[in-house]
């Protein structure tokens, strides 16, 4: 007996078809949706139905909007002037016909969300509001991802939350919302007592409340308040001592990051405007070797990056913590302006990512600082050669590096000395050779070990490569996620996952949903594959 599934490709398929040869007989041109994605759309019914369903995808439409779930909004919500942080949380999914399932990002988030509503507990209130049984309230806010996090101020819907979701994270994010968008700054005192921070500080002198450019800079503190302190004076003679006469703002770096390297005030005199007092924060407070954490890591890692790991601390031990980062800098000012940039982090915060991303053993480097690089298109390197206190041995690795000497570091099981079977057993190291073969279809399967979903989808997945098995243009192959390096270009949150890519179009692989849950689906399955050849 055919599937739920089945059923609803068949019918969807045979309905879509009509229509694009209703067109064609018409000799009118068919929707581009129909000409590019029908296969898609197909997959994208299927998919909402499917119990291997965890995340909606990024597709350009929206075909469902789950409305039908009574819903009870929280009565205390908010309940202060203060800014309340709400945390849709998405438990399960129950409409109609879909199993329910668990969140597997709510789930990593719920820890780290009452860590940070203890820390936060009378200054910022946080709440949750699950959507399985407050549907009509998340699909009022427009939630349509799992977990959702907005800011509300003074009861009304302020602005997503784009922070890190660490709780940390979550604290000193939120903590900066409790204030104003901007401190104003009467006297010196005031100044200093600001800028001695932990973070970096943007302060904007102007000359009186009616200057227009001070209510452009009261516009991006409002925009850019989550990620960065901004404060200002209409006290002139705060700028004065800091060598400015005139209007302009004044970026303070870190005083637990000063240096003999670079000046620890950077002063804006252009024309201020949003966009401009961005660009210029965006280039200046970092510096050149900032401390990277678990909360900015992905706003430093949009460039190529090098990064000495070592066991630093800044809360209790600054002075040590910045004799090796004066180390590196000494270095790094050599290399000003070549596309790469530096910086330092906690052994300990990244110790996890440094096994798995870079092969580091715990006795690698010991007190030395442990060196990588990490580019923007996701090509890693490791400095293996001792950490030298003089900086010679860095030095030698960075000239190696642009003179591309280096070999980069790939995370890849052997590459297997017999793959006879139908499907193909891919590994990082053979990733290119197999997938971006430019003559070859190639159905790539990233999966776990540990997945029982994996496991279930394995026979049909076994069955569907051997009914192809005597096409020579298609390869139907698989690759373990966790053992392995995964491209650029493949998203891997969740297993298993499945990518199409087709001839031609090796740096546009199409992501597909594990629809296959019975053998009867496997010829629905290669109908739709072939759609793309």
């Amino acid at each position: 007996m055919k599937s739920f599934h089945l059923y609803w490709f068949s019918a969807v398929r045979e309905a879509l078809t009509t229509c694009l040869s209703s067109s064609i007989s018409r000799s009118i041109p068919p929707p581009l949706s129909y000409v590019i994605s029908l296969d898609l759309i197909i997959l994208y019914l299927l998919y909402c139905g499917s119990y291997f369903l965890h995340s909606l995808p990024s597709l350009p439409f929206r075909l469902f909007r789950i409305t039908s779930l009574r819903s009870n909004f929280l009565p205390s919500f908010p309940v202060s002037l203060h800014p309340s942080f709400v945390y849709f949380s998405f438990l399960s999914f129950i409409p109609l016909f879909f199993p329910s399932f668990r969140c597997g990002h709510c789930k990593k988030l719920a820890p780290e969300f009452e860590k940070a509503a203890s820390r936060l507990k009378g200054s910022v209130q946080l709440a949750k509001v699950d959507c399985t049984t407050n549907s009509e309230t998340c699909s009022r806010f427009g939630v349509s991802g799992y977990p959702t996090l907005r800011i509300f101020r003074y009861g009304k819907d302020s602005a997503p939350y784009d922070g890190p979701r660490t709780a940390e994270g979550i604290y000193e994010t939120m903590r900066r919302q409790t204030g104003p968008d901007s401190m104003h700054l009467k006297t010196k005192d005031d100044l200093k007592a600001f800028v001695n921070n932990h973070d970096a500080s943007i302060v904007g002198v102007f000359s009186g409340t009616d200057s227009p450019r001070l209510a452009e800079f009261l516009k991006a503190a409002t925009l850019l308040r989550e990620q960065f302190r901004f404060a200002h004076s209409t006290n002139l003679q705060l700028a004065e001592e800091h060598g400015a006469n005139s209007e302009c703002v004044l970026l303070f770096r870190p005083p637990r990051l000063a240096n003999a390297f670079e000046d620890s005030i950077v002063i804006f005199r252009d024309y201020l405007t949003i966009g401009s007092l961005r660009r210029f924060i965006r280039d200046h407070i970092y510096g050149l070797c900032p401390h990277m954490t678990i909360e900015n890591r992905d706003r430093l890692r949009v460039r190529d990056l090098l990064t000495a790991y070592y066991a630093l601390d800044y809360h209790h031990n600054i002075p040590g913590s910045n004799y090796w980062r004066n180390r590196v800098m000494k270095v790094a000012s050599k290399y000003v302006g070549r596309g790469l940039t530096f910086s330092i982090a906690n052994k300990k915060d990244f110790l996890l990512e440094l096994e798995e991303d870079f092969g580091m053993g715990t006795s690698d480097g010991g007190e030395l600082p442990f060196i990588t690089i990490r580019t923007r298109l996701g090509h890693k390197y490791t400095m293996r050669e001792e950490f030298t206190r003089d900086g010679a041995s860095l030095q030698r690795f960075l000239e190696d590096y642009f003179a591309g000497r280096l070999k980069r570091y790939i995370k890849s099981e052997p590459i297997p000395e017999k793959n006879s079977g139908a499907v193909k057993v891919v590994v990082a190291e053979s990733f290119d050779q197999v997938v971006n073969d430019p003559d070859k279809n190639v159905l790539i399967q990233f999966f776990s070990p540990l997945c029982p979903h994996c496991k279930k989808l394995e026979p049909v997945y076994g069955e569907l490569a051997e009914t192809l098995r005597s096409d020579p243009k298609i390869v139907i192959a698989k690759m373990n996620a966790l053992a392995n390096d995964v491209p650029l270009g493949y998203d891997v949150q969740g297993f298993p996952t499945i990518y199409f890519a087709p001839v031609g179009r090796k740096d546009e692989p199409v992501r597909y949903q594990p629809l296959m849950v019975s053998s009867e689906e496997t010829q629905d399955i290669i109908w739709s594959i072939k759609l793309h050849l």
